[in-house]
């Protein structure tokens, strides 16, 4: 049986990275962590391949599906998609600021166009019975965040929305790469804090920037949720302890070899499907983190997991490298220097 629905902590939509195979593993290391797709444009959704834009095993709930585009019918139409596909909740994307997607008038653009997003959430509402959510950020360009946020959550709110989250910097639409409005835009975290007092009736998830259970608990004493991005795809294992931390569930947390025995049974089975072994592997580097023998169970499961005769063992004999003794906890974030030159 899935884990009941809360956003108290949450791992951010991220192209390439938080697919199926990810999910798995990260739901192995905490039952309670909201998990999201990787965003999937509405006519994809619509007219693509379902089974491979949208599979997923039940084992992942719950799970979020992350929509990008700009048109009410096609967007309550995908929505109805995923909501029949399983999905414990549909997130319109308002954030990502690549080209790509400002191209496709969808993503960070649409802050500017509060009333069209108003309208695209209001369908999607009347077309499912799961919860619809928005994430955005808290600004794009010059315009005054303090100004341009408020305006975006009030037609938000006009439009039924209960939930937001808030990547709590400004999105630069020209004249920035995706990787560089990651870092170079400055966050602006009293601003989401202060968006939650002033509407303390509206779940606010905050994003960016986020990259330890200690600072996800600090922002939890002003919002209501905390969602990291890549620091959970880096170092997996940092959600060992969100289960007790965050959700006050003590459940047992396995330890990083156990993961690697039951993604390496996973593998099996989707090697039977077709799938090959890197699609797998590759969101596994991360697993070790900071332990003694990190680095050559990365370099042997890189150099072992494209090869023709790559399969589960490979998994096992990467993870071989590092003491079977690995404690089940997260490591502070600073340790991973000196244990990884072991």
């Amino acid at each position: 049986m899935s884990a009941p629905l809360s956003r108290r902590l949450s791992v951010a939509p991220m192209m390439e990275w938080t697919d199926r195979h990810y999910r798995r593993m990260a739901r192995m290391i905490s039952r309670r962590t909201l998990l999201y797709t990787e965003m999937v444009v509405a006519d994809a959704a619509i007219r693509g391949d379902r089974a491979r834009l949208l599979g997923f095993d039940p084992v992942e709930q719950p799970v979020a599906l992350q929509l990008g585009g700009s048109e009410p019918e096609k967007l309550a139409e995908a929505a109805r998609i995923g909501a029949d596909w399983g999905y414990a909740e549909i997130n319109l994307n308002v954030g990502c600021p690549s080209d790509r997607v400002q191209s496709g008038r969808f993503g960070a653009c649409l802050m500017a166009e509060p009333e069209l997003v108003a309208r695209c959430v209001a369908a999607m509402q009347a077309a499912v019975d799961i919860p619809v959510t928005v994430k955005t950020r808290i600004g794009v360009d010059d315009a005054d965040p303090s100004v341009m946020l408020r305006t975006f959550v009030a037609a938000m709110r006009g439009a039924g929305v209960r939930s937001l989250t808030i990547h709590a910097r400004k999105a630069w639409l020209k004249g920035l790469s995706p990787k560089e409005n990651r870092t170079i835009p400055p966050l602006d975290y009293p601003l989401v804090h202060a968006i939650k007092a002033e509407n303390p009736d509206l779940e606010i998830v905050i994003n960016g920037g986020i990259r330890t259970l200690d600072e996800a608990e600090e922002h939890l004493a002003r919002v209501d949720g905390a969602m990291i991005g890549r620091a959970a795809y880096e170092d997996p294992f940092m959600l060992a302890g969100a289960d007790a931390r965050i959700f006050a569930d003590p459940a047992p947390v396995p330890t990083r070899h156990e993961v690697v025995r039951a993604m390496a049974e996973y593998a099996e089975a989707r090697m039977g499907d077709g799938v090959p072994l890197n699609a797998i592997g590759r969101h596994m580097l991360g697993l070790f983190s900071g332990l003694p023998g990190a680095r050559a169970y990365r370099r042997h499961l890189s150099e072992h997991m494209h090869g023709c005769d790559a399969g589960p063992q490979t998994l096992l004999d990467a993870a071989a490298h590092v003491p079977e003794d690995t404690p089940a906890q997260a490591r502070p974030r600073n340790a991973r220097d000196e244990a990884d030159a072991a």
